[in-house]
């Protein structure tokens, strides 16, 4: 079962991009409702002009996880992820909730101004 085959490296890819693509946003917002402060915490926006590559960057990075995933299992090798059925399970879980993530990192900008 090797890296490539696997959909793990597009998959955790596109997990931190969509935590990047968040930062600026969703960032200061989570650290205050934590009750952490500070002025560092206004140098997150910093990261507003890189929201739209981080985005792409996780659309393209679930796309590839996605072919991995959910193509089929009799295009599998014996010994692929995709022919294990419960660690493909386990890997559509992973996907939806990158997907979320995602999702939340594009959505939060124009949710945000509800939160203040």
């Amino acid at each position: 079962m090797s890296m490539s085959n696997s959909g793990r490296f597009p998959l955790a890819a596109g997990g931190v991009a969509a935590l990047l693509a968040s930062a600026c946003c969703l960032g200061p917002l989570v650290l205050v409702s934590l009750g952490i402060s500070g002025a560092w915490i206004g140098n997150l926006v910093a990261l507003e002009p890189y929201r739209p590559l981080f985005i792409g960057i996780a659309a393209v990075a679930l796309f590839f996880a996605w072919r991995r995933i959910y193509r089929p299992s009799e295009k599998c090798q014996l010994g692929e992820v995709c022919a294990v059925p419960r660690v493909r399970s386990a890997y559509k879980v992973a996907f939806w909730m990158v997907l979320v993530l995602v999702l939340i990192g594009v959505v939060f900008p124009y949710a945000l101004p509800l939160f203040y």
